[in-house]
């Protein structure tokens, strides 16, 4: 009796290692099956499941590595503290890929080779590789090799995928009859600050045909005459016109030097870069003289003139600043959250098979 016993003690270990094999077997066999049958859909339906998975939720949006190496904090809940954008998290943790929803690439490093793709790694089914450039055509370097690589595009450009623009209006929450009296303490009909001059851009061409018959003060490092970050505006609003002149004439491309260095310096922005109807499109109405408004620059010159003498003509290219105020660009974190504004109601298969064609897009070499 004591002898059964014991057999059937010993044996019950070796029946419970039995039935964990079986258990382990049968649960390893579901798996497979349903792998089997998860690979044998159609991908736009393995596509469509996975993308709702991870789209369900928080986004995560990983910054596979700084711009210009101009790291900033993302402690606490960035998107939603600084600008209110719910459900998106930034972070920049390379070992987070396998579980990012979109992983952005800033283009200067890429196309320096400081930072490389990483194409070795297996890209999770639905992530979603962003393209980032701020630059226009003329300095965003040869993008054939980036052909059928990145599914989105972040530019200032109105028609990217995410549009960050170096500047927008906003409006006055109390519109106001006032205006500052734009006449105060001008001292100069023209000015125009410029560090990287070149005799072939069409700038430098414009600007020596108006220095002709207009007074140009030139500051900035070009005329060894730069300004410091707190002297800028302050000497700007000591002009009447401010040359908003773009190093490149291309599609949308509407920089700092209308947004910051024109409006908020208070003086008028004669432009040149993008054709009319791009500014008219972004930019307040009556607020800027576009250079192709004029049959000659020395027509352009004349008119300046004229309208520097007319306190009344010149007040009402103020005029919008009763209704409007200027936004410019924040740093990085606030471009990267509003990746999620768009991110659901982008398309879930759009890969860029021609980014070079994309970006050069109504450039003007």
């Amino acid at each position: 009796m004591r002898n059964q016993q014991s057999i059937q003690e010993t044996d019950l270990p070796k029946k419970m290692e039995v039935r964990s094999i079986k258990n382990g077997i049968i649960f390893c066999t579901i798996v497979a099956l349903l792998f089997i049958l998860y690979c044998g859909l159609p991908k736009e339906i393995q596509f469509s499941y996975f993308s709702y998975s991870r789209s369900s939720g928080t986004v995560t949006i990983l910054i596979w590595y700084w711009p210009f190496s101009n790291t900033l904090t993302l402690k606490g809940n960035v998107c939603l503290d600084l600008y209110k954008i719910p459900n998106c998290t930034l972070v920049d943790q390379r070992s987070l890929f396998p579980s990012a929803h979109v992983v952005v690439f800033h283009n200067r490093e890429l196309i320096q080779g400081s930072q490389q793709l990483p194409i070795e790694l297996p890209r999770p089914q639905g992530q979603r590789w962003a393209w980032m450039s701020l630059e226009s055509p003329a300095h965003n370097g040869n993008l054939k090799k980036f052909a059928n690589i990145f599914n989105m595009t972040i530019s200032y450009r109105r028609d990217a995928d995410v549009t960050i623009p170096y500047g927008e209006l906003l409006p006055l929450e109390t519109e106001s009859n006032l205006v500052e009296d734009s006449h105060i303490n001008k001292t100069s009909l023209v000015c125009w600050v410029v560090s990287n001059y070149r005799n072939h851009h069409r700038r430098s061409q414009v600007y020596k045909e108006l220095s002709a018959t207009d007074p140009v003060k030139v500051y900035g490092r070009w005329n060894k005459m730069p300004l410091s970050s707190e002297d800028l505006l302050t000497t700007i609003s000591r002009c009447y016109f401010y040359l908003a002149f773009e190093n490149s004439l291309a599609k949308d491309y509407v920089t700092e030097k209308l947004w910051h260095n024109a409006y908020k310096g208070g003086a008028v922005p004669v432009v040149l870069g993008p054709p009319i109807s791009d500014y008219k499109a972004v930019a307040p109405e009556h607020s800027f003289i576009h250079v192709d408004e004029f049959s000659s620059v020395r027509e352009l010159g004349k008119y300046l003139q004229r309208l520097a003498e007319d306190r009344k003509r010149y007040e009402e290219y103020f005029n919008w600043k009763k209704h409007w105020k200027v936004k410019v660009r924040g740093d990085w974190r606030e471009s990267l959250c509003k990746i999620c504004l768009q991110y659901n109601s982008l398309p879930q298969h759009k890969v860029y098979s021609d980014l070079e064609a994309w970006d050069k897009k109504g450039y003007r070499p």
